[in-house]
């Protein structure tokens, strides 16, 4: 029994080991170093698209709804440690007035 869980736990480490070798090669090759220049075809997909233009407009519009977001985010986080302070205060209230009238 001894030899079959040593034998599995070698084969499934070795395994595991191949594999991240694998991707490890795979994202070094894909990857590409800073001081390489973009080729043409990276160039062209870079360059600014004319049709495109008509679209650019939407960038003011989703930088304000993502203002309004994160405006509206904080305001429900204040309200709520508001609360938790709140009930935090009463509960410390009532129990100075157990403690009065007992």
């Amino acid at each position: 029994m001894a030899f079959l869980l040593k034998n599995c736990s070698s084969s499934i480490s070795s395994h595991l080991r191949s594999k991240s070798q694998k991707t490890q090669d795979a994202l070094s090759i894909s990857r590409r170093g800073f001081h390489v220049e973009p080729g043409p075809r990276e160039k062209a997909l870079l360059a600014e698209d004319p049709a495109l233009k008509c679209f650019k407009s939407h960038k003011k519009s989703v930088w304000r709804l993502k203002r309004a977001g994160d405006v509206l985010t904080l305001v429900v986080v204040a309200g709520c440690c508001y609360e938790i302070y709140v009930k935090a205060v009463m509960r410390e209230e009532a129990r100075k007035e157990a403690n009065k009238s007992a």
